[in-house]
């Protein structure tokens, strides 16, 4: 499995692009790795099952939560991931297949005050806020701590404050830009491939746009985030694509989430209103907001 994984990690660095995240037979014999660690790959795996795994309700993340659950419950074992961190990895997970263990350690002693921990940060509960209802109702006082957690919105206010200024590198764009020109309809085949397909973002020139994804990366090299910047930005049919290829450009890695970013800075003298809702900032604003549509 490593050896075949580390073939495909040397075949997009060609392309200049990251692997693609792990799928679930890949995950599956990452999990037997981790049971009995290969001699000098202990930093490796852990860092794969850890950052190369995606969250939610992927079948990957299906594999990877039932493994920690099956830790983090003492019905299998890692020399080199114990109950706290399986508790912690669970945590990274966002939503889905995690949230039923942890909401089960609300009622373990020693792990409890983990499980808190990270799901205090975890919005994605769905019909599991019941279960920790009823927890809290019958007197468990880790679940009552986490109601009031939620409740003081501890999962918003605990994030980094925006900074007052922030200094950029602009990457200006001239003229329009449509969301065929972020996201071509003829690379469509690769718009789950998010890395893969944000190199074919501004893929026909224009003045002063060669390749988009070179530019922008030696842009970075005078140590400010980049802006993407255009006269008009966002016409054409709404895709969700579109919004990956530029974060994928100007965005910041998520922790433990492989092969998507957020953040980033866009602005332009006028924004088409299919990026634009009510409950957003009007355009222009030196915000990605208006690419969550």
């Amino acid at each position: 499995m490593l050896e075949a994984y580390r073939k495909h990690v040397a075949e997009r660095a060609e392309l200049g692009i990251v692997p693609k995240p792990l799928d679930a037979e890949q995950v599956a014999a990452l999990v037997e790795l981790l049971k009995n660690p290969p001699k000098g790959e202990e930093d490796f795996i852990l860092d794969l099952i850890s950052n190369r795994v995606p969250a939610g309700v992927d079948e990957a993340a299906y594999v990877k939560a039932g493994f920690l659950s099956a830790i983090a419950k003492g019905e299998t074992s890692s020399p080199i991931i114990d109950k706290a961190l399986a508790v912690k990895l669970l945590g990274s997970m966002l939503g889905g297949y995690n949230i039923s263990t942890l909401v089960t350690l609300l009622d373990d002693a020693e792990l409890a005050p983990l499980a808190v921990k990270e799901l205090s940060h975890t919005l994605l509960m769905f019909d599991a806020f019941h279960d920790v209802d009823e927890r809290a109702k019958a007197g468990n006082a880790h679940a009552k701590a986490l109601l009031q957690s939620w409740a003081d919105a501890e999962w918003f206010t605990s994030k980094p404050e925006l900074p007052k200024v922030l200094t950029v590198t602009v990457y200006k764009v001239p003229g329009e830009t449509n969301t065929d020109d972020l996201s071509p309809a003829q690379d469509a085949w690769s718009r789950p491939d998010i890395p893969l397909h944000a190199l074919a973002m501004y893929k026909m020139p224009r003045e002063g746009v060669t390749n988009a994804a070179e530019q922008i990366e030696e842009l970075k090299q005078k140590g400010h985030p980049v802006a993407l910047v255009g006269d008009v930005v966002g016409t054409g049919s709404s895709r969700k694509s579109a919004t990956n290829s530029v974060l994928w450009n100007i965005g910041n890695d998520i922790p433990y989430i492989p092969n998507k970013r957020d953040g980033g800075v866009c602005i332009g003298g006028k924004i088409a209103p299919i990026f634009s809702t009510p409950w957003k900032t009007p355009a222009p604003c030196p915000s990605n907001a208006m690419w969550t549509h």
